[in-house]
């Protein structure tokens, strides 16, 4: 970060400072992410337009983030610090002076949703809350840090992204038939070779914080060979879910495409795939927009 982007994230009234520091925490750029899935799920299920809805829409685009990436700013303040890449679009280095703030804020706006989300579902939805929470807490928090365990990082921040689509399917009492179970084990495995690559750009930062990741563990070729075969195998499980829903099938291929450069890449060199990154931040709005129009092709086929 620099010292010109510190200072302005910092400036200011203190009111007006901390509020720079927690939505920028929060990750704007990321916020559809998590609420989309959830949204989309819910409305293909026979949701509808209702207050659940609007609810879990709302919990998953703001204070969900601010939960996921709060936490994980001020616990991995030490790796940031060395990271040439955060201080803008790819996150903040969260100012120890706000660390506090953050976690209590994270906690405060994120408590309502939760206690309205699990009476307004049932017992598997409530799992599946629980299990998302968990998630998102166990990746960062001390003592958990699953961030730090090899796979367990890859799989747990998958979960941060799936979970919010199988929340959405069971809030709307949705049947979790073989194509819906073969298009969230893509999405899953699609999740971990997303979270695998962008492991490799923080190669550097994370040995010198000492922090491990699946990264650091097998190095930068290997894991972006396992992310290109993670996105290619994620193609080919929603082939499963028939027709027109295999057609997602290809909207995985320039994710492929986008890490194949760096299928050689030395782990003295790992910053370099921080241009594939920013790729991946926008295929997803691509992918998105492509995505629904699947989707209203297959609700009207339907």
């Amino acid at each position: 970060m620099t010292a010109t982007s510190s200072a302005s994230a910092t400036s200011g009234p203190p009111a007006v400072a901390a509020v720079r520091q927690l939505v920028g925490s929060s990750r704007p750029v990321s916020w559809v992410n998590t609420a989309y899935p959830f949204a989309a799920a819910y409305l293909m299920s026979g949701g509808g337009i209702t207050p659940a809805l609007v609810v879990g829409t709302l919990w998953f685009l703001i204070p969900y983030n601010l939960l996921m990436y709060g936490v994980n700013d001020v616990f991995d303040y030490e790796s940031d610090l060395r990271n040439p890449r955060k201080g803008g679009l790819e996150g903040v280095v969260l100012s120890r002076r706000w660390h506090r703030l953050t976690l209590w804020a994270a906690a405060v706006t994120n408590l309502p949703f939760v206690v309205v989300l699990v009476l307004w579902g049932d017992l598997r939805s409530t799992i599946i809350l629980a299990v998302s929470v968990f998630a998102v807490v166990a990746y960062s928090a001390p003592g958990l840090r699953f961030k730090e365990r090899p796979v367990l990082d890859s799989a747990t921040s998958s979960t941060h992204f799936v979970s919010p689509a199988v929340f959405g399917l069971a809030l709307a009492d949705g049947t979790f038939s073989p194509p819906v179970l073969a298009a969230l084990a893509a999405f899953f495995v699609w999740g971990m070779a997303s979270q695998a690559f962008g492991a490799v750009q923080d190669i550097q930062a994370d040995r010198a914080a000492d922090i491990s990741s699946v990264a650091t563990w097998l190095g930068a070729a290997r894991t972006v060979r396992a992310a290109f075969g993670g996105y290619l195998a994620a193609g080919g499980i929603l082939l499963l879910t028939g027709w027109p829903g295999g057609l997602a099938a290809l909207l995985v291929l320039p994710y492929a495409a986008s890490v194949a450069p760096y299928l050689g890449l030395a782990d003295a060199d790992c910053e370099q795939a921080n241009a594939g990154w920013r790729r991946f931040i926008w295929l997803n709005l691509v992918t998105g927009f492509l995505v629904t129009q699947l989707f209203i092709w297959i609700s009207l086929a339907s």
